[in-house]
């Protein structure tokens, strides 16, 4: 148990998360309904033949029935938690360990640590209810830690499989993202062909929201990270109305999908919003949109409005052409190259950079402040690319919009007066204690996955849907892992990829925002949110995102 606990963790401890109806009864009245053959969202041909095993398996449902008799023999599983925390991840373990033991008091969990890495290394726990009398309801995932180790050579999945059959181990649990969940498939696949005893359910977990689709409405952790930064940015907003002297300009989380941040315009109404998608589906660039933000300041000004919020999606610069251009160069001429990797000095980098790169790019790069070309070229990932999170896309864009306002106040475009604070709201938000909604909807995926190791599937994503209603009235099963997949371009190779879900510009959700947003540039509209309620009404309480609710047609 941990050492300390707030008084709201001695509160919040006694919550009790609820569960879909077909799970909360007996286990001897719950049957598994298959669907029809699936197949994968694109590239059907090529992830056929490199998922020959777990291809084309039907979507599950658990429904009133008779008790699968897989389900009475004891099980011990393993579970891992990989990739980025999000909140709620306790719940699934949760939900999972007391899933077991309803099913049969016998069965056991093992929990790895630090990720894949530990299945690896064979370090693991084993998770009991002393343990998780502590964890209950808590954000992070500190019970058993996270990693983000890929599983991808045949020798480590032989080094899992050893691992786990020494341990009487056939099952095993993934909690991650779409690359995690990836590695869930594979696993499943190299198991099953290599008729290895070991069966593999995923949970499907990310800040982000970029793992969704028909099937899996929402990715757990979205809904109390997006009501952190909203709560924030909503401050923030109300800063603006009482000081009414500075533009902030909010970088939030979402490298790949800009769903956060159209979260956080939908709850709080800040003056500007930039959404990834919309960017590089119009192509702009950096100087358009610096103009439009400098517009948008500018239009305020006269107004005598010198205040105001912006909020930029992490992963911004990816998207706009000429810096998507430049990155990938960068990470073509500086992957694991030894001579850049020997230059120490900050001004020798960028000289030898600017040798490497073609004339767009050199322009693009020679564009930037020198702040951020020395970010570009800092450390890389694990594979050698450039790590756009850590850029301050918010501060590149302050120096950006300050030299347009500034040629503008010479040509007596601008009167006003501009001066700007830069926010990163991102890890903030990623170990909060669970909303309600999280912690019951945790909870059902991680109890879910128990009953779809117990009905002998693998390959399979938890899924919990019908969302928008009370928690009774969710409907459980489990998604085929190959439904999901597209082959995608990585390092020079084809690989198959759970497909991510961008903002789609013509869905409800960026269409309200789209409506909305020549209003909120102007008018201080802002909303404020407020904490994270966990008592009270169930409209504040209770609340699922804006998003989900646009997205299954509530509003």
């Amino acid at each position: 148990m941990k050492s300390t606990v707030s008084p709201l963790q001695t509160a919040r401890a006694s919550y009790k998360p609820q569960l879909p109806q077909i799970l909360s009864g007996s286990t001897s009245k719950v049957g598994v309904k298959f669907g029809k053959k699936t197949q994968s969202i694109a590239d059907q041909k090529e992830i056929e033949r490199l998922f020959s095993q777990t291809y084309g398996q039907g979507e599950v449902s658990f429904v009133p029935g008779k008790n699968p008799a897989s389900m009475k023999s004891p099980l011990k599983v393993a579970l891992v938690l990989s990739g980025g925390q999000a909140p709620g991840g306790h719940n699934v373990v949760a939900g999972l360990y007391d899933g077991l033991k309803k099913l049969n008091s016998k069965n056991s969990l093992r929990g790895y640590l630090g990720g894949p890495s530990g299945l690896l290394e064979n370090k693991y726990i084993e998770i009991t209810d002393k343990l998780l009398a502590g964890y209950r309801n808590t954000g992070g995932f500190d019970i058993i830690g996270s990693g983000r180790t890929k599983l991808e050579s045949a020798e480590q999945f032989e080094a899992v499989a050893k691992n786990l059959k020494s341990a009487g181990i056939t099952t095993l649990v993934v909690v991650g993202g779409d690359d995690s969940n990836t590695n869930a498939a594979v696993l499943a696949e190299y198991f099953k062909g290599n008729h290895i005893p070991i069966r593999v359910i995923g949970c499907p977990k990310t800040i982000d929201g970029d793992l969704k689709n028909e099937q899996i409405e929402i990715s757990f952790g979205f809904d109390t990270a997006t009501k952190v930064y909203s709560e924030l940015a909503g401050n923030v907003g109300r800063d603006c109305l009482s000081a009414k002297k500075y533009w902030h300009f909010i970088k939030v989380m979402g490298r790949s999908a800009s769903h956060i941040a159209l979260e956080v315009a939908l709850k709080v109404h800040p003056n500007v919003t930039l959404i990834s998608e919309e960017v590089a589906a119009n192509q702009w660039t950096l100087e358009q949109i610096t103009e439009q933000v400098a517009k948008v300041i500018a239009d305020r000004a006269l107004a005598k409005k010198n205040y105001g919020v912006v909020v930029i999606p992490e992963g911004l610069l990816e998207f706009i052409p000429e810096m998507k251009k430049l990155i990938a160069e960068l990470n073509d001429h500086l992957a694991h190259n030894p001579e850049f990797e020997k230059i120490d000095n900050a001004n020798e980098k960028v000289a030898f950079v600017l040798k490497h790169l073609k004339e767009d790019s050199q322009r693009a790069f020679n564009s930037l402040p020198h702040s951020i070309q020395v970010q570009l070229l800092a450390d890389r990932d694990p594979h050698g690319n450039v790590q756009v999170a850590k850029i301050d896309t918010e501060k590149l864009l302050i120096e950006a919009v300050e030299l347009k306002l500034r040629h503008w106040k010479k040509e007596s475009l601008y009167h006003g007066k501009f001066s700007a604070q830069g926010h990163y709201f991102g890890y903030e938000g990623r170990c909060a204690d669970p909303s309600n909604f999280d912690a019951d909807y945790c909870y059902a995926l991680g109890f879910n996955a128990a009953y779809l190791l117990a009905a002998g599937l693998t390959g399979y994503l938890s899924s919990i849907r019908n969302l928008l209603k009370p928690a009774t009235q969710w409907k459980a099963g489990g998604v085929p892992l190959t439904m999901m997949m597209n082959l995608e371009r990585r390092h020079g190779k084809d690989k198959p990829v759970i497909l991510k879900a961008l903002v789609d510009l013509k869905g409800k959700p960026f269409k309200l925002f789209a409506t909305n947003r020549k209003k909120w540039a102007i008018e201080d509209n802002y909303q404020s949110p407020g904490p994270i309620q966990f008592w009270g009404p169930a409209e504040v309480a209770n609340v699922p995102p804006e998003t989900l609710k646009l997205e299954r047609g509530t509003k």
